[in-house]
């Protein structure tokens, strides 16, 4: 009897040809509470979860090892080389041979505090992050008043890699309000949009489903979108309502406010049949407006 071992990579590659580029995909929304530990845990337990599922891609929530306060970014700040929940969840990825998409923890790199997500691939080896582009500093009056520039600093540039599925891009809850980045996303040809994220019961009701269902429709790609779950006796309340959006704008899975993981199947080759149906982006009227066009 002769036996064939093939790399992860070798058997995704050979699985996608055979299931007609169809993977799983598996959003997290786990509870966050005051203690590092317990929150490193119960990540861990998700994955380890959703590997029984047979889950491909992972995805944990925005600061899943950390409340969402300004105070708790500085406490729980972790540098990357020496971080202890990124040691904690590369290996769980590692083990049951996934990739994750590790929500966001907040990143210390020398004197400044990031809002990062990083991304690792199933050997259990970062392999790319991204940093939030756009500070949540708002005040909606009788709603919610916050500033993260306060403690956090704005990262730089857009977050595309290559999976053995699927070519993904990766932004942080409030990029999702600003359109221009999801085309450009679109435009570097990713297929699916990670969204760690945690709206507020302020903005939440009123606009996570809606903002969305309206980046995955504007640019034709699935977008999964991972939120805490609520906790009313926080400071800070999460929405909820982990989601995955089809590039038609279907809700396909999508959570209540507590902690459960949504799962989906992501058939790739639906995103070029509704491109040939509606060719919005190939459409497009470069002769009037050119996103990448510096003035």
């Amino acid at each position: 009897m002769n036996l064939i071992i093939i790399s992860s990579s070798v058997y995704y590659k050979v699985k996608m040809i055979f299931l007609d580029k169809t993977f799983k995909i598996a959003v997290c929304q786990m509870e966050v509470v005051d203690d590092k530990e317990a929150n490193i845990e119960k990540a861990v337990h998700f994955i380890e979860k959703s590997s029984l599922k047979n889950a491909d891609l992972v995805v944990l929530p925005e600061m899943f090892n950390c409340p969402y306060e300004n105070t708790k970014f500085t406490e729980y700040a972790e540098h990357r080389d020496n971080s202890q929940t990124l040691k904690a969840v590369s290996a769980a990825a590692g083990e049951y041979s996934l990739y994750l998409v590790a929500g966001s923890i907040p990143e210390l790199d020398k004197d400044k505090i990031y809002n990062t997500s990083f991304i690792i691939n199933p050997y259990g080896e970062i392999i790319g992050f991204h940093r939030k582009l756009h500070l949540f500093d708002v005040d909606v009056p009788d709603g919610i008043t916050f500033k993260e520039s306060d403690i956090l600093t704005a990262g730089d540039e857009l977050t595309v890699l290559d999976t053995d599925f699927a070519r993904i891009g990766v932004i942080i809850c409030y990029d999702l309000r600003f359109p221009e980045l999801s085309r450009l996303l679109a435009l570097d040809d990713v297929e699916l949009m990670v969204v760690p994220g945690a709206f507020n019961m302020t903005t939440g009701p009123a606009h996570w489903k809606t903002l969305i269902r309206s980046r995955a429709i504007d640019n034709q790609f699935f977008l999964a979108a991972a939120s805490p779950a609520r906790d009313e006796s926080a400071s800070y309340v999460a929405y909820g309502h982990s989601m995955i959006v089809n590039p038609w704008g279907d809700v396909v899975a999508e959570a209540g406010p507590g902690e459960e993981i949504i799962y989906a199947d992501i058939p790739l080759n639906s995103i070029k049949k509704i491109r040939s149906q509606l060719p919005v982006l190939k459409n497009r009227r470069l002769d009037i407006y050119d996103l990448c066009k510096k003035k």
